[in-house]
């Protein structure tokens, strides 16, 4: 698994399961048709749920067609909406700045080679989009103000993520944006925020890199951490997941469509990956890097 906004499949219908490996492809279709082949390669699901609640809000790009070619990802798109190309861009500029944070807290190979690798997409996503890029490079500007500062609060630095995205989603949602809505992005980026981190306690500490939940000192390893302060990581959880799920049940009521994918998502599929990350079984990471490494076992149809 990759990402941690995912469906509990075993709980969907197979309309629902078929629908939602439609709009994974889909997003994948609109990278490539826009931003070539190497596009595809940021494909994620945290990506796919903002596209499908999106789409379910603004009742655009509802009926997606499925799959036809032999080679998924040379397929056609299968839908023709600003909503689908605006938010392939949106992924490839917020990629963007996954990398030059990367970069910042330490500069690797692996990340060098992605970059030159994306170099050419994200040049043309930004060109289309320099409003999104300036956005997202703020939000991550407030987010590196608070690891300089050596803030502990790991739901501020969450929302603070968060709150940095919601003016490009706020674009793309258009006349259908409500301060509800935004929040069920800024507490949904809070909660892979804080997963995030807890997925990355022994790696950031042998690397040195900034982390929020890790002690200023004592630290043995994530599992010890975990069961020593276990109601704090899942109290940090459950009321970042809670308030989201708190926004979306007043956003749901004026949704056209995509209702029940989006609440399996919304009420079952993150709380599944939250309990993941908390007893340690989660290889659910969302690190551009990642992407890369895992882009083979992930979903097509």
């Amino acid at each position: 698994m990759l990402g941690y906004t995912v469906p509990a499949y075993g709980r969907l219908s197979p309309a629902d399961l078929s629908r939602y490996r439609r709009y994974y492809c889909e997003t994948c279709h609109q990278l490539h048709e826009g931003f070539g082949l190497t596009g595809t390669l940021t494909v994620n699901y945290d990506m796919t749920f903002n596209t499908v609640l999106l789409c379910g809000i603004t009742g655009k790009a509802l009926d997606v067609g499925p799959t036809e070619g032999t080679i998924c990802v040379l397929d056609r798109c299968k839908t023709n909406d600003d909503l689908m190309r605006d938010m392939a861009a949106y992924t490839l500029i917020l990629t963007r700045w996954e990398l030059l944070d990367d970069d910042t807290d330490g500069p690797s190979l692996k990340s060098k080679l992605i970059s030159l690798t994306l170099n050419r997409a994200i040049e043309k996503a930004v060109r289309l989009h320099p409003d999104y890029d300036d956005m997202v490079g703020k939000g991550f500007e407030e987010l590196r103000k608070l690891e300089l500062s050596g803030c502990k609060d790991a739901r501020l630095m969450g929302r603070t993520f968060g709150k940095g995205l919601i003016g490009a989603l706020e674009d793309i949602a258009g006349d259908s944006y409500t301060d509800d809505l935004g929040e069920v992005f800024t507490e949904l980026s809070t909660a892979v925020y804080i997963m995030d981190a807890i997925d990355d306690l022994d790696e950031d500490f042998m690397e040195g890199t900034y982390n929020p939940l890790l002690p200023d000192s004592g630290y043995v390893n994530a599992r010890a951490l975990i069961d020593r302060d276990v109601f704090r990581f899942t109290g940090l959880v459950n009321e970042t997941i809670g308030s989201m799920q708190g926004s979306y049940s007043r956003v749901r009521p004026s949704m056209i469509g995509n209702q029940s994918l989006c609440d399996n998502i919304v009420y079952f599929g993150i709380p599944e990956s939250a309990r993941r990350v908390i007893s340690g079984n989660s290889q659910a990471k969302a690190s551009i890097k990642n992407m890369f490494s895992n882009r083979n076992a992930r979903m097509s149809e």
